[in-house]
C-alpha cells in the first residue's frame, strides 16, 4: 500500500511555507513601534502604552458573498482591503484608533501567489489605517472549499481613552448628520447583487454602462473605503462635539443609524442631499427593488455618518474642506424613533 502523506490528503506544507516567505515583507511593512517580535511566532505581541484609562475596542467581520465575484473574475488583490475595512470602520465608531489586525484565510488549494495577492491587500489597508498586521492563519482545507475558492475574516483591536469613548448617550435633539461618501457598494448586500446581476440579468461582469467608469465586475469589486484617516483627526480635534458615528453596512440606513442613537431619538434623512452613485440606480432598475429595500440593504453612496453638535458644524465643515474631504449634510436627530428618509430619486 502506498505510504500516504499530508500532501496526498490535500495539504501542502511546503506551499504554506512559501506563502509565509512571500508575505513576510508585506506584514513587516505594517508594524508600529509597539509591535514586539516578528512574523512566525505563536502569538502577536503588542505593547500598549501612553494611555491613562485605555479602553480596548475589538471587532471581527468577513467579506462575505463579494468573494464569489472575486473568484469569478480571478481578481484577489483588493479583497484584503474589504476584510480590514469592515473591522476597522466598526471599531472607529466608538472613537477607537486601530492598533493591530489579524486575518484568517481558509483555502481549498494553497497557491502561494494567490495568498500573496490577498495578504498584500490586507497589509496595504492596514498601513493606510495605521494598524499593524501582527498575526494570521492560513488553512488549506481540500474538499471543504473548491479549488480557487477561499474565505477570509479579520479581527481588529483598537484603543480609546475612557473619557473619549463615543456612545449614544452623547447624541441630542438637533444634532446634524454628516455623510462621508462610500467608494461603492463596499462589502454588504452582495447576496442580492449576485441574484440581480448574475442570476436575473445574466451578466458576466465584463459589461460597460454609461455612468460607470469601470467594467461592471471591477465596479462590484471596488474595495471598501477605509475611514480612520478621515475620522480620527476629527475625533481628536473636536472631541465631545462628535456625538456619534455610524458605519453604514448590512442593514443600511434603517438598521445602522438607530444603533448610534439613545432611546427616544430618531433621525430624518434627506436623500436629495447627495447624488446616489450610478451602480445603485442600476441595481434598483435591474432588480425592480423598492427604495426602502435599497436603503435597508446598501449604503447608497454614504459609507460613514458623523453625528455632530450643530454649534460645531461650521468648524467641522471647515476642517473637512481644508483636507479636501467630500461630505454632505444629510439629516438631523429629532425626537422619536427609527429613521425617516425623504426625497431622492429612490422614492417609489
Amino acid at each position: 500500500m502506498k505510504q500516504l502523506t499530508y500532501k496526498d490528503a490535500g495539504v501542502d506544507i511546503d506551499a504554506g511555507n512559501e506563502s509565509v516567505r512571500l508575505i513576510k515583507n508585506f506584514v513587516r511593512s505594517t508594524y508600529r513601534p509597539e509591535v514586539l517580535g516578528d512574523i512566525g511566532g505563536f502569538g502577536g505581541l503588542f505593547a500598549l502604552k501612553n494611555y491613562d484609562e485605555p479602553i480596548l475596542v475589538s471587532g471581527t467581520d468577513g467579506v462575505g458573498t463579494k468573494l464569489k465575484i472575486a473568484f469569478m473574475l480571478n481578481k484577489h488583490d483588493t479583497i484584503g482591503q474589504d476584510a480590514v475595512a469592515m473591522c476597522v470602520n466598526d471599531i472607529l465608531v466608538q472613537g477607537a484608533e486601530p492598533l493591530f489586525f489579524l486575518d484568517y484565510l481558509a483555502v481549498g488549494k494553497l497557491k502561494p501567489s494567490q495568498v500573496a495577492e490577498i495578504v498584500g491587500g490586507v497589509a496595504k489597508a492596514c498601513k493606510e489605517s495605521g494598524c499593524a498586521l501582527i498575526g494570521g492563519e492560513t488553512a488549506e482545507m481540500s474538499g471543504f472549499y473548491s479549488d480557487g475558492e477561499y474565505d477570509i475574516a479579520g479581527f481588529a483591536v483598537g484603543v480609546v481613552e475612557r473619557k473619549n469613548l463615543i456612545t449614544p448617550a452623547r447624541v441630542k435633539i438637533g444634532d446634524v448628520l454628516i455623510g462621508l461618501p462610500s467608494s461603492g457598494l463596499h462589502s454588504n448586500g452582495f447576496s442580492l447583487v449576485r441574484k440581480i446581476v448574475f442570476e436575473h440579468m445574466k451578466f458576466t461582469g465584463d459589461e460597460k454602462f454609461d455612468g460607470l467608469y469601470k467594467t461592471l465586475g471591477e465596479e462590484l469589486l471596488t474595495p471598501t473605503r477605509l475611514y480612520p484617516a478621515t475620522c480620527l483627526p476629527l475625533i481628536k480635534n473636536f472631541g465631545e462635539k462628535i456625538h456619534g458615528l455610524v458605519h453604514v453596512t448590512g442593514g443600511g440606513f434603517y438598521d445602522n443609524i438607530p444603533r448610534a442613537l439613545p432611546d427616544g431619538l430618531g433621525a430624518t434623512i434627506d436623500a436629495d442631499s447627495w447624488c446616489v452613485p450610478k451602480i445603485f440606480k442600476l441595481l434598483q432598475e435591474w432588480g425592480n427593488v423598492t427604495s426602502r429595500e435599497m436603503f435597508r440593504t446598501f449604503n447608497c453612496g454614504i459609507g460613514m455618518i458623523l453625528i455632530v453638535d450643530e454649534a460645531a458644524l461650521s468648524y467641522i465643515d471647515a476642517h473637512l474642506n481644508e483636507n479636501y474631504e467630500p461630505f454632505y449634510i444629510i439629516g438631523r436627530v429629532e425626537e422619536g424613533s427609527g429613521v425617516e428618509i425623504s426625497g431622492g430619486e429612490f422614492n417609489d
